[in-house]
């Protein structure tokens, strides 16, 4: 029973250090491309991009 423990709390461990480096990755790509949102930004200044409904 004590191996198990032992297994499970540095699967947990490898896991959080695995997000941690997921979110280093995102935070660096964002900072290269400029962006902050990795969705992108939506456009706020072009209501008349389409035209009037008839």
């Amino acid at each position: 029973m004590y191996e198990y423990e032992i297994y499970r709390s540095t699967s947990a461990e490898l896991i959080r250090r695995a997000d941690a480096e997921r979110e280093i990755g995102r935070a660096r790509r964002a900072r290269r491309t400029g962006r902050q949102d990795p969705e992108g930004k939506v456009r706020q200044g072009e209501r008349n991009h389409f035209a009037p409904a008839a």
